[in-house]
């Protein structure tokens, strides 16, 4: 008997997240189709099956097919870390380049009620605040002396650009306080894990949004979120590696340094291609002839391997043969939009107002530069009485031009992406320099495959920092 091709959803319409999770779970005992599968299960027998395998067994992979879309609203920017601090999921925030904060926009931590520095850590916020939006028109006025509208430009269009153009430098002074909103995607066995997180914060806010998100998400997923708790193995172990740290002497450090790289990863990656695409020749053989190519033929294989690659095709898995990892010293706002890139290992220092902040050129050069420094000196001042009471909390008023340590390991394949998205002209040019700096590295260190990087010629790192900085 032929059996006919079906490909068909089984939608959250007419069906649980749980009860879709089982439904594939049971595919791997059962000859049925799916819908028949489903149609036989009820939110009680569900929740048995997951009580029984995914609870009692620890098949926690069957939990995976329970996704879940969340909206997250009013929360500060320092929160969303926590919350968008898992690998596999989708996020969408509200961003600091399209949208203006409201004066108030910001958060006020439980842990200040009653505290001698709540006031000022009100005040600094407001001053933070009302220095952004001040500046946000006399920016836009130096943008249009300086950036004239296209011929083929319409009004809307133009203002739209400049608008766009202002907010983006103006953004340096927003704090972490910030309130943003954040769409969350994720499946059942992540989201356990990231409410554990939450719920062992040191942080008050994150707490509380822990514990309100899995009161949300027991009610749709109830046996897959219901023993998300407070971890005590992480709580112990901050505390434990930060008295470790505290010990540690301060060295300053290079604002961008390449700690470790595969050296000969260009030969690791052409052999794992080669051992792909051979019958039966083991990766020492595919390996050993790489090594017998003349510069010349190896040459001539990368331009067969790239030459008919598009800027959009990924380049091939082989590619994450090849990695390294970087130590960068990076603004708030930079960071915001580099801890996105999940596929990469990424270790951040505390947010702390110790490493000094950015000038954008655009502040200088319209004449905002006077209150521009006094805010955030008045946000590092009050960082440092913060932080000798509670180090966690002091975070909160950090403005995102102040800069912050960052370790990541990425293979080359992620490189790629990270250097096309990040490097492109619409960009921020916070993280244009960060990729145009890792572009460069790589290029050094894999010239023969670095040269077909996609990131715009005529813009260096440099070039970033002498266009758009007075001052890192």
């Amino acid at each position: 008997m032929k059996t006919p091709r079906r490909i068909y959803l089984l939608s959250t319409k007419d069906l649980s997240p749980e009860t879709i999770a089982v439904t594939f779970a049971k595919t791997s005992r059962s000859p049925k189709p799916f819908d028949e599968i489903a149609a036989e299960l009820t939110d009680e027998r569900s929740a048995r099956f997951h009580e029984k395998w995914v609870v009692g067994y620890g098949h926690a992979s069957v939990a995976e097919h329970a996704v879940l879309h969340l909206a997250l609203e009013n929360v500060s920017r320092l929160a969303v870390e926590t919350i968008e601090g898992n690998r596999l999921a989708s996020y969408t925030e509200k961003s600091t380049r399209y949208q203006q904060w409201d004066a108030d926009a910001f958060f006020v931590p439980d842990e200040l009620r009653g505290h001698e520095l709540a006031d000022e850590f009100t005040s600094t916020c407001s001053r933070l605040f009302s220095t952004y939006l001040a500046c946000i028109p006399e920016v836009e006025s130096w943008l249009k002396e300086t950036s004239p509208q296209k011929d083929d430009e319409s009004d809307r269009g133009y203002n739209r650009r400049i608008r766009s153009a202002a907010t983006d430098i103006c953004r340096f002074l927003l704090p972490s306080a910030a309130l943003a909103n954040v769409g969350v995607t994720m499946n059942a066995r992540t989201l356990e894990y990231a409410i554990c997180k939450m719920l062992s914060s040191p942080l008050s806010e994150v707490r509380s949004i822990g514990t309100r998100l899995r009161e949300v998400c027991q009610a749709e997923t109830p046996t897959l979120i219901k023993y998300a708790a407070c971890n005590e193995y992480l709580i112990s172990t901050r505390k434990k590696m930060r008295q470790y740290a505290r010990e540690l002497p301060s060295d300053g450090g290079d604002d961008f340094r390449l700690i470790a790289w595969d050296k000969a990863g260009e030969d690791d990656i052409l052999a794992a291609i080669f051992f792909r695409f051979s019958h039966n020749r083991s990766y020492k053989a595919c390996y050993q002839l790489i090594g017998e190519f003349s510069p010349h033929e190896k040459e001539r294989l990368v331009r067969d391997l790239m030459g008919k690659r598009s800027r959009f095709d990924q380049p091939l898995r082989e590619f994450e043969y090849a990695q390294m990892t970087f130590e960068a010293v990076m603004d708030q706002g930079a960071y915001f939009e580099f801890k996105r890139h999940r596929m990469m290992t990424q270790t951040a220092q505390p947010l702390t107002a110790e490493l000094g902040f950015a000038v954008p050129v655009g502040i200088t050069k319209s004449g905002c530069d006077a209150k521009y420094l006094a805010a955030m000196r008045e946000a590092a001042r009050l960082y440092d009485r913060l932080a000798k009471w509670n180090v966690d909390v002091a975070s909160y008023i950090v403005p995102n031009g102040f800069n912050r340590r960052v370790i990541f390991t990425m293979n080359l394949r992620e490189a790629f992406h990270f250097c096309r998205l990040r490097s492109a002209e619409n960009a921020h040019f916070s993280i244009r320099r960060i990729a145009l700096r890792v572009a460069e590295t790589i290029q050094r260190i894999y010239p023969s495959l670095g040269k077909y990087l996609d990131i715009p010629i005529d813009f260096t790192w440099q070039g970033i920092r002498r266009h758009y900085f007075t001052k890192l």
